[in-house]
């Protein structure tokens, strides 16, 4: 059995990972030992009595910002970190992805790439945004799931996750169909599918996939795969 990937999510609403971190497929996984997914509630790092995560930006504007110090003490904990901020060995197979509206936007490429590591973690922001030294000493990048901005980095990490997961040895019930999806091969999208009935309020199947013959079948398909758009 492969080792476990294990998911470390930072975030101020540890409570909305687990909802979906362990159902369906990630549970599933999660069951099978082949995943490990830990939501860390960031405020564990603070130490005023307020529990403040966040601050005013230099500068001014609206809006608060995210503070470096419970980010790096988390990492720190988690052992991938010094005190001074330099990457430990532990670090070396362990990628940490800061969730932005401003990073670069995740795609299928990315997902395939985040699988080969042993570790990942999702550091989740909030409010206006976080401090810059984040992004620039702490992460090791910065990623969007589509251009336009969330309440907060969460979804983000678990759609990354989710998008990752199942490209793990074991985790998909038939791996095979990996090969068929949408974005497999990073451009093209996937052929049309359908079930039974052959027929619904008069809306049919196409003819070419009730034929029986493969060769027919699988160049009906291939001819209606779709590059990127």
């Amino acid at each position: 059995m492969s080792k476990p990937l294990r998911i470390d999510i930072l975030t101020i609403f540890p409570e909305m990972v687990s909802p979906y971190a362990d159902a369906a497929m990630l549970g599933r996984a999660q069951k099978k030992r082949l995943l490990v997914v830990k939501a860390h509630q960031l405020r564990d790092w603070t130490h005023d009595r307020h529990k403040s995560v966040d601050d005013r930006p230099f500068g001014g504007g609206p809006g608060m910002v995210m503070k470096v110090a419970p980010i790096h003490e988390a990492l720190v904990s988690l052992g991938l970190r010094t005190k001074k901020g330099v990457k430990t060995a532990k670090a070396k197979k362990t990628r940490v992805v800061l969730t932005s509206a401003k990073g670069k936007l995740f795609t299928q490429k990315d997902a395939r790439r985040l699988s080969t590591y042993d570790r990942l973690v999702f550091v989740c922001g909030r409010y206006e945004g976080v401090d810059e030294r984040v992004a620039a000493k702490l992460c090791d990048e910065e990623l969007a799931i589509g251009p336009y901005v969330l309440t907060g980095g969460e979804l983000a990490a678990l759609v990354m996750t989710d998008a990752v997961a199942r490209l793990r040895p074991g985790v998909l019930g038939k791996e095979t169909s990996l090969d068929q999806e949408s974005w497999s091969d990073g451009t093209t999208r996937e052929y049309p599918q359908y079930t039974r009935p052959e027929v619904y309020l008069g809306w049919k199947v196409p003819k070419q996939l009730l034929t029986g013959h493969h060769k027919n079948v699988e160049e009906w398909r291939k001819g209606k795969m779709k590059g990127a758009p």
